[in-house]
């Protein structure tokens, strides 16, 4: 963690705009912007980066949270934002890859050419969950279920193009099962809305899931990859199913305003433009 840390504090220090003086940056507070509602898996996640950042970088590194659209909302709020090193992101591949391929009407910038990587922060598991007290106590007791009432079951996700969204097409197009997706503006107000009874399931990151996995409110089905603490929840390849449901990662980025200066090879890779074919 604090190696990373250390790539992302040199690499804000690199990447500061052209008029600012290498010595002086930073000099104010720095704006951590998290496109994720309050407790989600990436938002615990910002906030103790953000902690460890301001002890490193000397200033006050701050969250903000803008949910919505998918990671969108907060990813084109950093990608307008002044290009002057103090405002930067922690998004995923939901908002840089996702969303641009099944609503790029919607997506307002280009991931490659308006955004600078900084560095990977980490990477999470996404499992489809149930309530513990549902019948389906495997996966095809869910699909035989949802075949069998067609438009009954409905499966909550952190929004629309997200990784949960993504999942629950392919398990609908492996299954036939035809189970309805229901967005929310992030994991954590899907996964209340099914412990509260709202949805018949959830497909969502697991560090949003595990405290209520391991209090058993909820059960897994089936999970992106194995995790030891979850040894029971099977990948859809162990159920005989052709293809897997893939994770989450989330990366800190800035804003795209001019070449970093030299930073060492080992550390950051060194800039290149983006290629006329992105």
């Amino acid at each position: 963690m604090k190696s990373l840390l250390s790539v992302l504090a040199i690499a804000l220090l690199q990447s500061s705009g052209p008029h600012l003086d290498a010595q002086s940056y930073p000099n104010q507070p720095i704006s951590l912007v998290i496109p994720l509602a309050p407790g989600d898996a990436g938002d615990v996640a910002g906030r103790a980066m953000a902690d460890e950042l301001s002890k490193l970088l000397k200033v006050s590194v701050a969250t903000l949270n803008k949910p919505g659209g998918g990671l969108t909302i907060g990813t084109d709020a950093v990608v307008k934002a002044k290009k002057d090193g103090y405002t930067i992101l922690l998004t995923s591949n939901t908002a840089l890859i996702a969303g641009r391929i099944l609503n790029p009407e919607t997506v307002p910038y280009d991931s490659f050419k308006d955004l600078t990587p900084l560095g990977l922060a980490t990477r999470t598991p996404v499992m489809l969950v149930v309530r513990s007290d549902a019948p389906y106590t495997r996966f095809q007791d869910l699909v035989d279920f949802a075949k069998k009432n067609p438009g009954k079951v409905r499966v909550g996700t952190a929004g629309v193009g997200t990784a949960g969204h993504f999942a629950l097409e392919l398990i609908n197009s492996l299954t036939g099962a035809n189970m309805t997706m229901v967005p929310f503006k992030g994991a954590s107000p899907a996964a209340t809305a099914l412990l509260g009874g709202h949805l018949e399931g959830g497909i969502l990151a697991i560090g949003t899931l595990s405290g209520h996995l391991q209090s058993g409110q909820i059960r897994g089905l089936a999970v992106s990859s194995r995790s030891p603490l979850y040894a029971d929840v099977p990948l859809l390849t162990q159920l005989s199913y052709r293809q897997n449901i893939q994770g989450v990662w989330y990366a800190e980025y800035g804003t795209r305003s001019s070449p970093p200066r030299a930073c060492p090879k080992k550390l950051l890779p060194p800039w290149s433009p983006p290629s006329k074919k992105q």
